[in-house]
């Protein structure tokens, strides 16, 4: 029981974030309520400042404090190379295993009818744009090995094919089938990203 209408609210708020219970946003709660105001208005800028100002990079997608991410326009990273990810988190688990070089596009999800997701849902028409667009020599489809994932490799391994691209390679099955990619550990998913492999080896 929580005797402050205060304390209330703000466990409400903190336990709306995903993966935190009401137990721990007490924890929370209470732990901001033992620091000065100075370090509070701090944490509540830095809320705001990041809501406010942070975008989505208008080639990949990735967050980025500029119009175009870090990735995309750094001139030593591999430019003909594009690994696609259903999510932005499954850049940082790959950026993590410091294996690859080359750039991202981020779908911002899975094709899913069950939840009302389809093509037309995702970053996939900017992507053939994209594609048409710079012709690379290569595009990894990094997707989570769930049938959501899957579903929605093919579907692109089917529209890309028709681009001409010169190589579309996946993961190697190093994680595990029905795990999230971003969840899969830096060593295991860095083998998978060095032992990738041609797309339609996989599907056979």
């Amino acid at each position: 029981m929580i005797t402050s209408k205060y304390i209330e609210r703000a466990v409400d708020e903190l336990a709306s974030l995903q993966g935190v219970g009401r137990k721990t946003a007490l924890r929370y709660a209470l732990d901001l309520m033992g620091r000065s105001e100075d370090d509070i208005e701090r944490f509540a800028q830095a809320i705001i400042e990041m809501r406010q100002k942070i975008q989505f990079c208008s080639t990949c997608f990735n967050l980025s404090d500029q119009a175009q991410c870090e990735v995309c326009q750094n001139p030593n990273r591999e430019h003909d190379t594009i690994c696609i990810v259903e999510d932005i988190r499954d850049i940082m688990a790959i950026e993590a295993t410091q294996q690859y070089k080359g750039v991202y596009h981020v779908l911002g999800g899975k094709i899913s009818p069950m939840d009302g997701i389809g093509p037309s849902d995702l970053k996939i028409d900017q992507l053939l744009t994209r594609v048409v667009g710079h012709k690379p020599k290569e595009i990894i489809l990094a997707l989570s090995p769930t049938m959501e994932g899957d579903t929605t490799a093919f579907y692109l391994f089917r529209k890309l094919e028709k681009q001409g691209i010169e190589k579309i390679s996946t993961l190697s099955r190093g994680v595990a089938v029905g795990d999230e990619l971003q969840y899969a550990d830096e060593v295991t998913l860095g083998r998978s990203i060095l032992h990738r492999t041609p797309y339609e080896n996989a599907v056979t």
